[in-house]
C-alpha cells in the first residue's frame, strides 16, 4: 500500500530560526522532538548522513541532511515499512516559514495491519507534537492538537500502562 503521510504547520520565525530547531534532533538541546511524551529519538552518533537510530520500535539511518533546511531518515524497521520520512522548511519569508513533516512509503506484509490501524494513529499525533513544540520552542502560542480516545488508548498500551507527560511544555521564551 502507497502510502503519502503530511503535517505542516505555519510558524511565526525566520527560516533560519526554524532549520535551527531540525538542527537539535537527538541532541541535548533538543527544541523539536517532543520526548516529553513520546520515545526520545537517539543516535549512533551525532546527527548526520549514515547515523543510525530512531525512536522506539520505529528505526532509521539519516539518509540525506542539509543543516538548518531539511533532514530524510530512511527507514529500517519495523518490517514492512519501505521508505522514508523528514522533516523541511518550506515556503519562507523572512518573518514566517512551514515546518513539514513528510512520511513517503509503501507498506507490506506486517505492516499492511499495522499502519492503518495503529502506528497511524500515533505517528499522527507525535508528528503534531513535535510541530506544536516547534511553536513553544520559537515563542509562538502552541497550537496542540487533542489526542483522540484511540491514540490515548494505543499510546497508553504502548507505554506499558504509564501515562507520560503532557507533550507540549507551556510557551517557552524565544531562544
Amino acid at each position: 500500500m502507497k502510502v503519502v503521510n503530511v503535517h505542516q504547520r505555519l510558524l511565526h520565525a525566520s527560516p533560519e530560526r526554524v532549520g535551527a530547531l531540525i538542527d537539535t534532533l537527538a541532541s541535548p538541546a533538543e527544541a523539536l522532538w517532543p520526548g516529553r511524551a513520546w520515545p526520545r529519538m537517539k543516535f549512533d552518533r551525532p546527527l548526520g548522513v549514515g547515523a543510525v537510530g530512531g525512536h522506539g520500535p520505529v528505526r532509521y539511518l539519516v539518509e540525506a541532511y542539509l543543516p538548518g533546511q531539511s533532514i530524510r531518515f530512511r527507514f529500517t524497521a519495523p518490517t514492512g515499512f519501505d521508505g522514508w520520512h523528514g522533516f523541511e522548511v518550506l515556503d519562507a519569508t523572512p518573518v514566517f516559514c512551514v515546518l513539514e513533516h513528510r512520511i513517503e512509503m509503501n507498506t507490506r506484509g506486517p505492516a499492511l495491519l499495522t499502519w492503518p490501524l495503529a502506528v497511524r494513529h500515533l505517528h499522527d499525533a507525535c508528528v503534531e507534537d513535535a510541530l506544536s513544540q516547534a511553536q513553544a520552542s520559537l515563542g509562538n502560542e502552541p497550537k496542540p492538537v487533542p489526542w483522540p480516545a484511540r491514540v490515548r488508548l494505543l499510546h497508553w498500551l504502548a507505554a506499558g500502562g504509564r501515562r507520560l507527560t503532557p507533550p507540549v511544555p507551556r510557551r517557552q521564551h524565544a531562544r
